[in-house]
């Protein structure tokens, strides 16, 4: 073994050196003399030679952080070394994956000072400045970074998705029309493009864009997305196959034959854990399980909002743990340790979801419930909680997976869920001598037809006014203007303000009718809505999206409201805002809400109907398949 004077005085160096004067010291480097051997070997590394020694150091000395052999050749080289723009950003990327964001961030700065057009440098410094919450500082860190064309795209797809979640639609849309604009042929950026659109009521939807048809932007939509604009399960089955193809084929965890456990192991798995629509609707489901027959888990993979709903729901689990920063692999592995007999996905593939951690079957009996509300041909995936109404035998045939029948209505509800004291009229903005339509529900399910379809209504009911909720200037506007094109003057539209759910729950019994959106119906909305006994007019259709709000008109006893036609549903709301005792009898049938409270706030009885669900489709060894 030659000595470290030795070593030092051959030059150049390779990989093999390093490891040969590294192992015969059993990768201990003493303070001293044999540190500063070492550090002066480093130096006479070459890039590519160092990404040898690290790689190598990752098996036989994986206590030798990369990121402290990145920062040693660094010091040790001379400043005009081939490549050492790339180290210092592998070095950001390493200090990046330990949590030191402000190094990171330093070390991808000295990287773009050495070369200023290194792309992925300026996004993961951009991200880092997101990610402490300093998100103008990382939408100018991206509009400085000049890159070519096919590059440049990427730092506006960045800028779209960080102006979006900033609440700046205008310009991420702006953003993401630049990009497209630049490359048509981006699928993520389209489907990101489209629901933004969506969501600002930006009409048409599918704008056109140069390079592409709409049977383009159609084939790269998003689930949500073809959920609100098209009324066919084929449709979206089409979406979700191309989506998990991306998957490939990925190793089962849990047993096909189950387990012989006493209790039920379930589990939920969920993003929306917090302030969110899914967690109103199962928090007293969890609390109410039957503990002496289901041991009940939850995974947690969403963001700590730290409301009390959030508190409330984590709480009534046994046991919950927090995957959000988990891997796929680690999340399914950690299922298969608690040896679930049943999990239920609460996302399905909306935004949150994780449909890795499902396609890996942690758990012999895998079901989907709520957050996707259409259908999903995921193999993995055994049963959706579903009814009669929105999936009627006729159109199963389409429906995946297998539906999962609930006897009454697929909809779980919090009957204690904390409501307000009713304002009035005046207080919430709405006059008191007109009849008043409402629609609640997210800017992303209206499209154009139905919006046309209610100014239809308007123009039929003089004395009317329709009040909704918009949560963006854009999408108001766009409204406004939509609405001036019928003739419909603006003070016709009144937009609702900010409220707690409390508080929101108490002012829906100020409004006259419900208008239901297609062909995504209201779900928790429509659901509120009868709860406050708000009557409601629905347009069912034929996917389980555009069948919910029937659904629970029919469990209450109000199928009189359910439509099938535009025709239909336009004339039986102009027939309530103009035949009084039409109205009242419409309204009455509601009884201000018991009939919400008999059937669909009886939580008890559906946790019963669930469980007994649940036991039975629950696999044992020997009775699989």
């Amino acid at each position: 073994m030659p000595s470290a004077a030795s070593a030092i005085n051959q030059a150049p160096l390779q990989t093999a050196d390093i490891v040969k004067y590294l192992s015969a010291r059993d990768w201990k480097i003493p303070p001293g003399v044999e540190e500063r051997a070492f550090r002066f070997l480093l130096g006479r590394l070459d890039f590519n030679n160092l990404l040898g020694l690290i790689d190598v150091a990752r098996g036989s000395a994986p206590w030798m952080r990369s990121a402290s052999l990145y920062q040693l050749w660094l010091d040790e080289t001379p400043a005009d070394v081939p490549l050492r723009h790339a180290a210092y950003f592998n070095l950001g990327v390493e200090l990046a994956n330990i949590g030191d964001v402000v190094e990171a961030g330093a070390a991808y700065n000295a990287a773009l000072a050495l070369k200023s057009d290194f792309l992925v440098a300026a996004i993961n410094l951009g991200l880092m400045s997101e990610s402490q919450g300093k998100t103008d500082e990382a939408l100018e860190i991206w509009r400085r970074a000049v890159q070519p064309d096919d590059m440049r795209t990427i730092l506006l797809n960045q800028r779209g998705r960080l102006l979006e979640r900033m609440g700046r639609f205008e310009e991420a849309e702006r953003e993401l029309h630049r990009s497209l604009l630049t490359v048509p042929n981006q699928s993520d950026a389209i489907s990101h493009w489209v629901h933004l659109r969506l969501k600002m009521c930006a009409w048409p939807v599918y704008e056109h864009i140069p390079g592409l048809t709409k049977d383009d932007l159609v084939a790269s939509s998003g689930g949500l997305t073809l959920m609100s604009l098209f009324d066919e399960n084929a449709v979206v089955n089409r979406w979700v196959e191309r989506w998990i193809s991306r998957f490939g084929d990925l190793q089962r965890r849990a047993p096909a034959d189950g387990y012989d456990h006493e209790k039920v192991r379930i589990g939920y798995l969920s993003s929306d854990y917090n302030l969110h629509p899914v967690s109103m609707l199962m928090v007293e489901l969890i609390e109410k399980h039957d503990r002496s027959r289901f041991q009940v888990y939850g995974y947690d993979m969403g963001l700590d909002d730290s409301s009390y709903l959030r508190h409330r729901i984590l709480g009534a689990f046994d046991q919950w743990f927090r995957v959000a920063e988990m891997s796929d692999d680690q999340v399914a592995d950690l299922m298969r340790q608690h040896e679930l007999d049943i999990l239920v996905d609460l996302n399905g593939l909306t935004d949150g979801s994780r449909p890795g951690i499902i396609r890996r079957k942690p758990a012999p009996v895998q079901i989907s419930y709520l957050g996707f509300v259409g259908s999903q041909p995921i193999p993995e995936l055994d049963y959706a909680i579903v009814d009669d109404f929105v999936v009627p035998q006729d159109l199963a045939a389409d429906f995946h997976p297998k539906p999962l029948y609930m006897p009454i209505c697929y909809q779980v509800n919090d009957s204690k869920a904390p409501v307000d004291p009713s304002p009035t009229r005046e207080s919430v903005g709405l006059p008191t001598d007109k009849f008043v339509y409402t629609c609640f529900s997210n800017t992303y399910k209206i499209t154009d037809d139905i919006f046309d379809a209610w100014m239809r209504i308007l123009g039929g009911v003089e004395n009317s006014v329709l009040w909704l909720l918009a949560r963006t200037p854009w999408a108001r506007q766009n409204m406004l203007n939509r609405a001036q094109a019928h003739g419909i003057a603006p003070e016709r539209l009144i937009f609702a303000g900010p409220a707690s759910p409390a508080q929101y729950l108490a002012r829906l019994p100020l409004a006259d009718v419900f208008l239901d959106t297609y062909p995504y119906n209201s779900g928790t909305t429509a659901s509120d809505a009868l709860r406050m006994g708000l009557p409601m007019v629905t347009l069912s259709g034929k996917t389980f999206s555009s069948r919910m709000a029937g659904s629970l008109l029919r469990t209450v006893g109000l199928s009189a409201g359910i439509t099938t036609s535009v025709d239909d549903y336009v004339a039986l709301a102009v027939k309530l805002g103009t035949q009084p005792e039409a109205y009242k009898e419409f309204r009455d049938a509601l009884g201000g809400g018991d009939a919400w409270r008999r059937t669909l706030g009886d939580t008890d009885r559906f946790v019963q109907d669930l469980e007994e669900r649940l036991l039975a489709i629950r696999v044992k060894p020997g009775q699989a398949g």
